[in-house]
């Protein structure tokens, strides 16, 4: 039995934290996992900046609510989930997917939460376990599935090299050129032949 395993930001929808970076007139928030390997570090960078600037989940709210899939990205997901298993493993939260998932046809997304004060500021986070994407592929493994996973940063490698099969998708070049055994591809026809190779 197969399962694929997506990554959401940068591969179904746009980067939140770009958009909410724009948004806000705040450009150190445009770096993302694609820039910073270390997830906790990003993540205590970016918690800084909000507190600084006094910005909390209603104004991140507020930006992704404008936020719609990528071009053909609805279309890719159904395609792939009517031949096969699929899920999406994020490092994003679920008060920021949960609007996103409704634009995509609500798939299964495993995702981490935020800890959100009674007045709305972000003071913390809390991952669903340790390494959520590898954690996440090894279990589904562990109860007989095999994995097939696809993503576009630093912390998408693991769940990409523990499968029978991965793929890079509309990963910036610094990713692509330092990991050149991992396919690399820019088109959703080009990933679903890709993964249906796999399958």
């Amino acid at each position: 039995m197969n399962i694929v395993c997506l990554d959401l930001e940068g591969v179904l929808v746009p980067e939140i934290w770009i958009a909410f970076a724009e948004a806000s007139g705040i450009p150190e928030l445009r770096r993302t996992t694609r820039d910073e390997p270390d997830y906790g570090k990003l993540m205590t960078w970016r918690l800084d900046i909000l507190k600084k600037h006094g910005l909390g989940i209603r104004e991140i709210r507020e930006v992704i609510s404008r936020i719609d899939p990528l071009p053909g990205a609805k279309r890719f997901l159904n395609r792939l989930r009517s031949v096969t298993q699929t899920v999406i493993l994020s490092d994003t939260f679920e008060e920021f997917a949960s609007p996103l998932m409704e634009k995509l046809g609500r798939p299964s997304i495993f995702c981490n939460s935020l800890i959100i004060g009674e007045d709305g500021a972000v003071n913390g986070y809390r991952l669903r376990t340790e390494k959520t994407k590898l954690s996440t592929v090894l279990a589904f493994q562990s109860i007989g599935y095999d994995t097939i996973a696809a993503g576009d940063s630093y912390n998408d490698l693991e769940m990409i090299r523990a499968g029978k099969a991965g793929f890079l998708f509309r990963a910036p070049e610094t990713i692509i050129s330092a990991n050149p055994d991992i396919p690399a591809f820019e088109k959703y026809g080009d990933l679903f032949d890709a993964i249906s190779r796999a399958l």
